[in-house]
This record gives structure tokens, C-alpha cells and sequence, in this order.
């Protein structure tokens, strides 16, 4: 089964007619909930379609979107591709801290990306007036919720699979942020391959998703706007600051809705374990859900067994968790593990792994690490490894993941030297590190992350998660690197603590590496909440983090090795430049 539509456009055109009684949820931050059908949506996607049309907007324009509320930037964007116009979606400011960083890396995007006119929500209207001023290609500023307001009716031109629909632009975890191409093409080839039967084997008539992920970001625009909209789906959104200050109106609105499909990054698994109440537990049924699609970031199995084992008494079944594999350049999705399959893993030696990359099954009494599969390539895709020297590896060979099919990018936008960069030969080099068994790809960390100590290979996430379960540190706020010492590279770690005496819980930390890895850190710093950065969709930056504990500051916050100088630790104006402007919404758990 597929979308039958060739175009979001001519999806949003149709899809009203096909299924009228379904549609969008929308919840504000107190919880109501406003519903509008897809019939409706076309109506209200007509109207801002004209309104760009009468901003002079015309087909393969750029729009900038910088927009709080879900439900103007849903009807926004899709309005948008009705006319051939491409969104280039934007996060919003988080705080009034940090404006000049904001504004000078957004000014960059639109400049790139060339956009003529930026829709704003009106209470960013003061915030964002200078960029008009900043970018040249840009003509003006306007009020989001007033594109809708005039009685023209809009000229619809033919859009084609080959047209952008869109850019997406890299989150910048690893590097400068880069425009990703996203055709309708592209978008239709993985939203079937999510949705069809080699993925979520969805049903308009049967399934529901629930989403409280950014819409900004490809997961929550792709994965629960546009994938759903070309097959019909309804679905609830929750803002993302709302789930954020109060975890558990997730599955509240999944035990309410009877919510069949969700998608989160590991950290949020582990925060509504932590966060779940008794009385809710008692009180909610998760057993519709066929799917908790878990991605971002190498996956911890040890996370997600604690979300199953702690909402088992809410009927949610063992294989309703879904790993998955993706980033922008492949639109969304690379693999994910069959639907009602369970979780699958492999301990591998940790020794073998670590010194030549081989991942071969641990035997009785080595140190392990686990690693869990996300699931064969779609039909018509392919994933390959690749040696240092390009060759293909054998299977449980690490290397870096190679990815190609239909649904690829064709490139970066008006950046050729960056497309030549990413692709090799047709592939895509995604810089992603992992392994092949049997068809399925296990992902194990970022080339650019990995830690090279004494001849070892290891991966940060190794330290991380075996940071995270200190007590008194922060679940998914860790961040692992090395930096030069005197003789030889040193480890870091750099760990968001709370309610904890620092001097403890640092040699805590210590004593659970050396544990879990076998190595001594050459320091650890301690953090506040909120403190380290990440990237607009939340995740850690462990280079920009590292960048800062070799520029100055906060060495007292540090415990160093005995005997070991190294460098300064987190610049002292972390706490106050972080807080406010690496501090997306995303770090408040």
C-alpha cells in the first residue's frame, strides 16, 4: 500500500474528500483541544495560500517560518507547498537570553536559504524585526495568524514530484547547519516506507498518532504532518514545552485519544518512566498503542526495557517498541524494526569492539557492550558499511553507514561543495557509525564523536550511559569527549547533576566509567540543569561542549585526575550564555 497522491499539494487538495471525518488535533498549553478536519484544513491552507500569493510570493520562493503555535505553523506550511512555495522551517527563540547568537545563526539560515518573506508568531514580531535589515534577499516581516485574511482566492500551480517541497536544516550537532533538500519525491518514498507495510503498517480507518516533538524538526513535521496528511491519518499535537513542563499529558493524551503511534528521542522514555505517578499508572490503558518509535542518538536498551517494565501494568505491550534509524538527508527514516517485532539486541565483547571495531558476541565473563537493532533498509533502499579505505565490511564490522534509494536528498541547497562532500559513488555517506547483521543496521555513535584513548576505539555513548545512572545526574544530560593532556588524550565528562554534594557524585562518575569501561577520566565537571548545549531538536552537542571546556571557566566545578594537569573546564559565562541560548526546549527535563 502507498499514498496515491504525488504531492503533498495534491494530497491536501484531495484528502478531505478521501477521509472527512478525520483530521488535526490541536492541544494549547492549558490542554484544550481544538480539531479540524482535513476538509477543513483545505479551506484554511487556501486562504494563507492566497495571502503569501498577495505578499508576492510565487512558486520556488522562500519562506521563513519562525512560528510558536502548532496550529499556525501546520496550516502555514502546508499553505505554502500549495503554491510552490518552499517553507524553511525555524525554531523560535527560547528565552530573551542569547538574542544576538539567535539572531545572528538565523539570519545565516534565511541569507542561505534566500527567503524573500519570514512569518513570524506576533509576539516574536519585536524580537526578529532587524533581521528584514540583516538578510538581503529578505522584503519583509510578517504576522503569521494574518496571512488568512483576505478574500482572494489563490492560483495553484503544477507541482511535480521533482519540485522542493521543502528545507530542512540541519540541527548543527556536528556542524555548521546545512539547507537538506526534501522533494516531494523524497518525501512520498519514505513517508510510504514509515507508513506502508514494511514500516508501521498504518490504517487511516484504524490508527492514531500522538506527538509532542518539535514541528520545526523533521521528526515531528515529517513523522506526524506530512506523512500522516498524505495517508489520511489523524493525529493529536501537543506543544512541546507543554509535555516538557509536565511529562505524563503524553500519555495521558495517548490513554484519552486511544493513540495507536508516537515517536520520541531516547531521553523522553526515560523521563516519563522517572516522572510517571502511581495514580496515573493505575488509571491509564496504553494497550492501543502498536508503535513507541524510539530514535536520535544510539539507542540505550537499558532505557527502554525500564519504560516497558514501568507501564506493563498499563497493557502496553513489549513489541510496541520501535527503534529506528534516520536523519534529514534521508528525508526522515532509514530502517526501523519491523512493527510488533520485539526489541532486538546484541552484547557484544567490549574489548574486541573497542580495539579493531568487530562485534562479535561476548563470551561468558567479558565486559559487554549492548547495542540494538533498528531494523533492515527499506524496500528499493540499501544500506552498506564502509572501511576506513572505502571498502564494503563484512557483517559486525563497524563502520560508517553508507545509505541509499528513493528516498535520499539530492544534495544541500545551492551547496555543491558540501553535496560533493556527502556522496560518494550514488551513496550517501552519513557519517554515522554501526554495523550489519543479517540485514539489520545497529547504530553506534558519530565518526566525528568517537574516542581514540591508547589504540581503543570508544564510542561516548558508552561512558554516557554508564554516567546516567549515577545518582544525583540527569538521564540523558552527559556528554563524554577527549581532549589533548600531557602525554597522551584524556577523557572527558561533563554531567548535568541536581540535589547532589559535586565532590560525590564526581567520584561516583569515576568509579562507574572505570567500572563499566575500564578507563580513568582526566576530568569531570558538574553542571546546573539546563547547562549544556544543544542543537534546536534537542540534542547534546558534545563538540560544542568540548569546544568550551578548552576555551576557559568553571574549573571548580571540575574534579581532575590525581596528578593530571589538562585543560580549563566550561567557560564561566556557561551559566550565563548556555542557560539562555544552548537551553532549547528540549533540555527542561
Amino acid at each position: 500500500m502507498a499514498s496515491k497522491y504525488p504531492t503533498l499539494a495534491a494530497a491536501l487538495a484531495n484528502i478531505g474528500n478521501d477521509y472527512p471525518e478525520n483530521g488535526f488535533t490541536f492541544q494549547n498549553m492549558k490542554g484544550v483541544e481544538t480539531t479540524l478536519t482535513f476538509t477543513e484544513i483545505e479551506k484554511e491552507t487556501a486562504k494563507r495560500a492566497a495571502g503569501l500569493q498577495d505578499h508576492g510570493l510565487r512558486p520556488g520562493d522562500r519562506l521563513g517560518l519562525i512560528v510558536i503555535e502548532p496550529e499556525d505553523f501546520v496550516l502555514t506550511f502546508l499553505a505554502a507547498t500549495r503554491v510552490g512555495v518552499v517553507p524553511v522551517p525555524l525554531y523560535p527563540p527560547m528565552s530573551m537570553g542569547g538574542l544576538d547568537a539567535y539572531a545572528e545563526r538565523t539570519a545565516k539560515v534565511l541569507e542561505t536559504a534566500g527567503a524573500k518573506l519570514l512569518a513570524a508568531s506576533s509576539q516574536l514580531q519585536n524580537i526578529l524585526w532587524g533581521l528584514v535589515d540583516q538578510v538581503d534577499s529578505l522584503r519583509k516581516l510578517v504576522k503569521v495568524e494574518e496571512l488568512g485574511n483576505t478574500d482572494e482566492t489563490p492560483v495553484y500551480p503544477e507541482v511535480k514530484p521533482d519540485d522542493i517541497c521543502f528545507l530542512q536544516y540541519t540541527s548543527g550537532s556536528t556542524s555548521d547547519p546545512k539547507g537538506v533538500i526534501v522533494t516531494h519525491a523524497t518525501l512520498r518514498a519514505n513517508t510510504d516506507a514509515i507508513l506502508g507495510p514494511a514500516g508501521l503498517d498504518s490504517d487511516p480507518k484504524k490508527d492514531r498518532g500522538c506527538s509532542w516533538l518539535p514541528l520545526y524538526h523533521d521528526m515531528g513535521l515529517i513523522g506526524f504532518v506530512i506523512g500522516p496528511l498524505m495517508w489520511g491519518i489523524p493525529i493529536v499535537f501537543i506543544p512541546a514545552l507543554r509535555f516538557l513542563r509536565r511529562t505524563s499529558v503524553w500519555l495521558d493524551a495517548i490513554h484519552r485519544h486511544r493513540a495507536s503511534i508516537s515517536f520520541a528521542p531516547p531521553f523522553a522514555y526515560s523521563l516519563a518512566a522517572r516522572k510517571a505517578k502511581p495514580a496515573d499508572i493505575e488509571k491509564w490503558d496504553l494497550s492501543s498503542m502498536k508503535a513507541f518509535g524510539v530514535g536520535a542518538e544510539p539507542i540505550s536498551a537499558a532505557g527502554l526495557r525500564e519504560f516497558n517494565e514501568t507501564f506493563a501494568p498499563c497493557k502496553l505491550k513489549p513489541e510496541a517498541i520501535m527503534a529506528a534509524y534516520g536523519m534529514a538527508e534521508a528525508t526522515l527514516a532509514i530502517g526501523l524494526t519491523p512493527v510488533r517485532d520485539l526489541m532486538r539486541t546484541r552484547t557484544v565483547d567490549s574489548a574486541a569492539f573497542q580495539e579493531n571495531g568487530n562485534a562479535k558476541e561476548a563470551s561468558n565473563g567479558s565486559a559487554t557492550l549492548e547495542h540494538v537493532s533498528c531494523g533492515p533498509a527499506f524496500p528499493e533502499h540499501e544500506i552498506k558499511i564502509a572501511g576506513e579505505n572505502g571498502d564494503w565490511l563484512d557483517d559486525a564490522s563497524e563502520g560508517e553507514i553508507c545509505v541509499r534509494g528513493p528516498s535520499i536528498t539530492p544534495g544541500y541547497f545551492q551547496n555543491e561543495e558540501a553535496t560533493r562532500e556527502a556522496f560518494q559513488d550514488g551513496w550517501l555517506r552519513t557519517g554515522d557509525l554501526g554495523y550489519l547483521v543479517d540485514g539489520e543496521v545497529y547504530v553506534t555513535g558519530r565518526i566525528k564523536d568517537l574516542i581514540i584513548l591508547n589504540g581503543r576505539n570508544i564510542h561516548p555513548q558508552s561512558i554516557e550511559w554508564a554516567v546516567t545512572d549515577v545518582d544525583g545526574v540527569r538521564k540523558g544530560n552527559v556528554v563524554a569527549f577527549s581532549v589533548p593532556g600531557d602525554r597522551t588524550e584524556e577523557v572527558v565528562v561533563v554531567a548535568e547533576v541536581r540535589g547532589v554534594e559535586r565532590d560525590e557524585v564526581s567520584k561516583a562518575i569515576r568509579d562507574a566509567v572505570h567500572s563499566a569501561i575500564g578507563i580513568t577520566l582526566g576530568d569531570v565537571v558538574c553542571l546546573g540543569p539546563g547547562m549544556l548545549p544543544k542543537t534546536s531538536s534537542g540534542k547534546l552537542q558534545r563538540r560544542k561542549a568540548r569546544q568550551l571546556y578548552l576555551t576557559d571557566g568553571l574549573g571548580r566545578q571540575g574534579s581532575r585526575a590525581p596528578g593530571s594537569t589538562g585543560k580549563l573546564t566550561l567557560a564561566r559565562h556557561v551559566a550565563k550564555s548556555l542557560f539562555t541560548r544552548a537551553r532549547t526546549i528540549t533540555a527542561r527535563n
